[in-house]
């Protein structure tokens, strides 16, 4: 299988998946599929992936993938990029918020025999969650910390010198 074939199969997948054909995802993986997802406790076989698919689709339905490079080794398609979504539907408790996200990811997919045999994605979810305001960075915490603090210091100071010339 060349090069452009193992590329075309990966993008034809990201492009049903945006379009929300999830029905001919099935059909490019193959039986014994297993994927590996941040955050899950183990692989995803070809069901539970589709369930995660759907769960995504439902939260994401505008999402729209685009890519920044697109490498191919021996037998494994490389891509990487950003997705683009509004948050319209629940996602891992959350309810919608209507808001727009743009994520990076890395994804990796071992094409055998012309269909998916394995899948390995990394996107930037905390970079996601923080755009929704599901959380709270450490770093936003801290600036906070330090404006409260600075105003503080500053009626302090104010205090201090009004005490002072009475």
């Amino acid at each position: 299988m060349s090069i452009e074939q193992k590329k075309a199969i990966v993008l034809q997948y990201y492009e049903d998946f945006d379009n929300g054909n999830l029905d001919k995802l099935e059909e490019m993986l193959a039986p014994n599929f297993v994927a590996h997802i941040p955050g899950n406790p183990g692989t995803l076989n070809r069901e539970t992936f589709k369930e995660f698919g759907v769960m995504f689709r439902a939260a994401f339905p505008d999402i729209r993938h685009s890519f920044e490079d697109i490498l191919v080794e021996e037998d494994k398609v490389v891509t990487r990029g950003i997705f683009a979504a509004t948050h319209q539907g629940k996602l891992q408790g959350f309810a919608p918020t209507g808001k727009r996200v743009t994520v990076s990811f890395i994804h990796i997919d071992w094409i055998v025999d012309g269909k998916i045999a394995e899948h390995w994605g990394e996107a930037d979810m905390m970079g996601m969650l923080q755009q929704l305001g599901t959380i709270i960075l450490p770093i936003q915490v801290v600036l906070q910390g330090l404006k409260i603090g600075a105003i503080v210091l500053t009626v302090l100071c104010v205090i201090s010198f009004l005490l002072s010339r009475y």
